[in-house]
């Protein structure tokens, strides 16, 4: 530890440092029962211990206070604040990515720290290794590099590339009745956050591993190249796909979106169009860009988002304000209408 530091710094930047490597060991161990809610009660310390570290060194004590103005006190020790209130004090009403990875971790600690949900943990590695990466960049920048944790983690193994189709069917169907809940807050939580905080590598950490083909001597000293998503260009990103590498698949969030049923759809559309929209046509023109599977598809989240999500809660599709603007476009055309779905345009009578 540096000089001069105070020893309730040093025991925190400590805590901080084992905290997150069992975060991580916890996460990466073989098996597969509670993986998520250990990593989430681990690198949930290990930022506490983190913050702590750097209100100390600042001179401030993150203990709460009683109403006489006194600290509080549990078992004659000060009632340190949890990680809740330290990202209160630390951010104030500064709303950032990191800020909400950790407000969604903690909500989701809440929820399935007595649950056994291992279904789950495939969608939710994105932020817990945003969490994880976050949390040693603010631990470098706050206390110098020498603290890193790179050196001390390396990318886990793995000892298959695929999941059996039975044992994702057997793993959805043990934890079935108790995600729910869980479910409808990660959605919820997801659904009300604005894009650039949703897609950004702070709140959710999303990359291609991709293997490296050494053909000279200097390219064999890695194994792997990570490469960001969001720092890829659209023909880099063709190219990885045709390597048939694992991609994250984003789930979209449905909540507090402007999207429309069907119904809603037909409405929306025939209150302005020229000609008429019904069920069948707008499932032909659905059918005709693709932007859905069929119904009794084995992967019906498989959409073109921007036109359309599918609503796993309820089983079914959402359309977006642009889907409503498409189809528009076609009811307003009588040969666009005809070549599209094969069907006479029926004109909406002006009232």
């Amino acid at each position: 530890m540096p000089r001069g530091l105070p020893k309730a710094v040093k025991d925190n930047i400590e805590k901080c440092q084992m905290s997150a490597l069992a975060a991580v060991e916890a996460y990466n161990r073989p098996g597969k029962r509670f993986r998520t809610a250990q990593f989430l009660v681990m690198i949930i310390i290990a930022w506490t211990a983190l913050l702590h570290a750097i209100f100390y060194r600042k001179g401030t004590k993150p203990w709460y206070k009683a109403r006489n103005g006194r600290f509080e006190r549990i078992d004659d020790e000060p009632k340190h604040w949890d990680l809740s209130e330290c990202l209160t004090q630390y951010y104030g009403s500064t709303s950032t990515p990191e800020r909400k990875n950790l407000e969604f971790l903690i909500g989701l600690r809440n929820k399935i720290e007595h649950r056994h949900l291992p279904n789950l943990d495939p969608s939710l590695y994105g932020e817990c290794q945003a969490a994880l990466l976050n949390l040693e960049e603010l631990l470098v920048s706050s206390f110098s590099d020498k603290y890193a944790l790179q050196e001390q983690l390396a990318v886990s193994l793995q000892f298959s590339a695929v999941v059996p189709e039975a044992k994702k069917r057997a793993a959805r169907a043990l934890a079935a009745a108790s995600v729910k809940s869980v479910k409808d807050y990660i959605e919820t939580f997801r659904g009300s956050l604005p894009s650039t905080v949703l897609n950004s590598m702070k709140y959710s950490f999303n990359v291609f591993l991709v293997p490296k083909v050494a053909n000279r001597k200097k390219a064999a000293d890695v194994a792997v190249e990570f490469i960001r998503v969001d720092e890829a260009s659209s023909d880099e990103l063709d190219r990885l796909e045709k390597l048939n590498v694992l991609i994250r698949e984003k789930k979209i969030p449905i909540a507090n979106l402007d999207l429309f049923r069907p119904g809603q759809v037909l409405e929306k559309v025939n209150a302005s169009a020229t000609y008429r929209l019904t069920f069948n046509t707008h499932a032909d023109i659905w059918r005709h860009y693709s932007v859905r599977p069929a119904s009794g598809n084995p992967n019906p989240e498989q959409c073109q988002s921007d036109f359309c999500v599918y609503d796993d809660a309820h089983r079914d599709y959402l359309y977006t304000e642009a889907w409503v603007r498409r189809c528009l476009d076609v009811c307003n055309s009588r040969e666009q209408f005809l070549s599209i779905t094969g069907r006479e345009p029926i004109l909406i009578e002006s009232v």
